[in-house]
C-alpha cells in the first residue's frame, strides 16, 4: 500500500505538471496568434486608408518595400478574380499564381476578413496570412508574415520548465514518502491488533493516531461485528435505490430527448415547409430542452442536499417577501387552472438560504395548484410556534390515495402518471421539499382524502446565526 500511495502521489504530480505545461503552451500560442492577427489587421486597415487607388497606387506599393522587410512582412494587392496586381516581394507579379483559391482570399471576399496559416512555396517557410476587403476600392489587401507560433520561444522556456519539474518531483517524492508512512504504519498496527483476536472484536483496543480518520476506522472496527448483517442489508437497499433512481432519471430524460430528436429530424429533412409549423416545432424543441434543464437542475439540487458538499449561504430571510414573489410568479398558472390562492403569513424572519426557501414553498404551492380542481382553492398559512416555523399548505383538490401517501416523497414517484405528465414538472418537487426540510432538521407531514383535498404541514426550528 505504501508503494501504491507513493506511486499515485508522483503520478498525480506528473500529470498535473504535464497538463499545466500543455495548457500554458496552447493558451500562449492562441494568444500570440490572436495578437499577431490583430496587429496585421490594423496595419492592413491603415494601408487601405492611405493608398490612393485613383492615382499611382502601384508606385505607392513599391515604396512599401522599403518599409516592409520581406522577413518581417509582405504586402499584396489582389483583384477579386484572384489576379495579383501588386506585391512587395522580389518575385515579379506576372509570375505569381492566381490567388482565388487561397483560403484567406475567399474568406475576405465573402466575409470582409480572412485568415490562414500555411507553408509558402515562394518564401520556403510557414506564413501567417491576413486579408481584408478594401473599404476604399474593389481590391483585396493581404499581408503575410513568417509565423512559427510558440516554437521560437520553446527553447527559452525549456530550462525553466525542466527546473520546475525537477523541484516539484523532488518535493513530491519527499512528501509522498512521509505521507505514505504516516498512513500505512497505523493501518498495519490496526491489522495486527485484529489478527490477535478471533471472532469477538469487542475486545479490540487501539492507540490514538495522528489522523482522526484512522481513529474513526479503529473505533468503527470494534462495532462492525455487531451490525454487519444490517450494514450489508443497508448497502443492498441503497444499491437498489440508486439503480431505481438512474433508471427513472434515464426514462425521464429519454422522452424529451426522443422528442427533440424527432422534431429536429423533421426540420432537417425539409418535409415541413409551412413556416408556422416550423416555428411550432422549434418552440417544442425549446420546451423539451427546458424540461431537461429543469430535471437536471432538480437532480443536482437533490445531490447537493444529500451530500452536503456545497457551502450553503444563509442570511435573514423575510418569508412574506419570498411568498409574495412566489404567488406573483404563480398567477398565470393559478389563472389557467381557475384556482384561488389565500395567503396568511405572519411577519417571520428565518436564518436560512433564500433559494432553498423559495424551492420549499414554490414546490408545495405549485403542486396544490396543479392538482386542484377548476374553481378550487389553496390556503397557505405561515406562523411561528415555540421557536419553530410552521408552514401549512392546504387545498381542496383531488387528494392522494392512502396507498400513495408513504411514497410521494420518493424521486420521480407520481400518483397519477397520466395526469402528472400532462401537468408537467420533473417528478422531483416533493423529494426536494423533503430534503430541504431534513437539511434544516425539520419534519413534514401530509394528510389527504380523495376528492376532498390535501394538507402539508412543515415544521422547521428557527435558529439564529451560527
Amino acid at each position: 500500500m505504501r508503494k501504491a500511495i507513493f506511486a499515485k502521489f508522483l503520478q498525480v504530480i506528473l500529470v498535473v505538471l504535464f497538463l499545466s505545461t500543455f495548457i500554458f503552451y496552447i493558451a500562449s500560442s492562441s494568444a500570440l496568434l490572436k495578437n499577431s492577427r490583430k496587429d496585421m489587421l490594423y496595419t492592413l486597415g491603415a494601408i487601405d486608408k492611405v493608398l490612393d487607388y485613383n492615382g499611382d497606387f502601384l508606385g505607392e506599393v513599391e515604396k512599401l518595400k522599403t518599409a516592409l522587410d520581406e522577413k518581417q512582412g509582405r504586402f499584396t494587392i489582389i483583384q477579386k478574380d484572384g489576379v495579383v496586381v501588386a506585391d512587395t516581394g522580389d518575385v515579379p507579379v506576372s509570375t505569381l499564381d492566381n490567388h482565388s483559391d487561397r483560403e484567406e482570399i475567399k474568406e475576405a471576399i465573402e466575409e470582409g476578413i480572412g485568415y490562414s496559416r500555411r507553408y509558402s512555396e515562394t518564401l520556403k517557410e510557414n506564413m501567417l496570412y491576413v486579408a481584408i476587403r478594401s473599404s476604399e476600392s474593389d481590391y483585396i489587401l493581404r499581408m503575410a508574415t513568417p509565423y512559427t507560433g510558440m516554437k521560437e520561444y520553446l527553447m527559452l522556456l525549456l530550462p525553466a520548465v525542466w527546473l520546475t519539474f525537477l523541484v516539484a518531483i523532488m518535493y513530491s517524492a519527499f512528501s509522498a514518502d512521509s505521507f505514505a508512512e504516516s498512513i500505512t504504519k497505523p493501518l498495519k498496527e490496526i491489522s495486527q491488533e485484529m489478527l490477535k483476536v478471533k471472532g469477538d472484536y469487542t475486545d479490540l483496543s487501539f492507540e490514538t493516531y495522528q489522523y482522526p480518520e484512522i481513529n474513526i476506522i479503529a473505533d468503527t472496527t470494534t462495532k462492525m461485528s455487531k451490525n454487519v448483517k444490517d450494514y450489508l442489508n443497508q448497502i443492498e437497499m441503497e444499491k437498489q435505490i440508486r439503480q431505481e433512481f438512474f433508471s427513472n432519471a434515464s426514462h425521464e430524460l429519454k422522452t424529451p430527448i426522443t422528442s427533440v430528436q424527432g422534431y429536429a429530424e423533421l426540420l432537417e429533412s425539409g418535409i415541413i415547409q409551412d413556416e408556422e409549423q416550423k416555428k411550432e416545432f422549434l418552440n417544442r424543441i425549446k420546451k423539451e430542452a427546458a424540461n431537461m434543464n429543469n430535471l437536471i437542475n432538480d437532480i443536482l439540487m437533490i445531490s447537493k442536499l444529500e451530500t452536503k458538499d456545497a457551502e450553503v449561504l444563509k442570511s435573514d430571510v423575510r418569508l412574506s417577501i419570498v411568498l409574495n414573489d412566489i404567488l406573483d410568479s404563480l398567477k398565470p398558472l393559478a389563472a389557467s387552472h381557475e384556482v384561488l390562492i389565500h395567503l396568511d403569513c405572519k411577519p417571520i424572519c428565518i436564518y436560512a438560504n433564500s433559494q432553498q426557501m423559495k424551492e420549499l414553498f414554490g414546490n408545495l404551492i405549485t403542486n396544490a395548484v396543479k392538482y386542484n380542481k377548476p374553481g378550487g382553492e389553496v390556503w397557505v398559512r405561515v406562523r411561528e410556534e415555540d421557536r419553530n416555523l410552521i408552514v401549512q399548505v392546504k387545498d381542496n383538490g383531488m387528494g392522494i390515495p392512502k396507498d400513495s401517501l408513504s411514497r410521494i416523497f420518493e424521486r420521480f414517484y407520481r400518483v397519477d402518471k397520466g395526469r402528472s405528465k400532462k401537468q408537467g414538472g420533473t417528478g422531483l418537487g416533493l423529494s426536494i421539499v423533503k430534503h430541504i426540510v431534513n437539511f434544516y432538521h425539520g419534519t413534514i407531514n401530509v394528510t389527504s382524502e380523495l376528492d376532498v383535498g390535501t394538507e402539508f404541514t412543515v415544521k422547521i426550528p428557527i435558529h439564529g446565526k451560527v
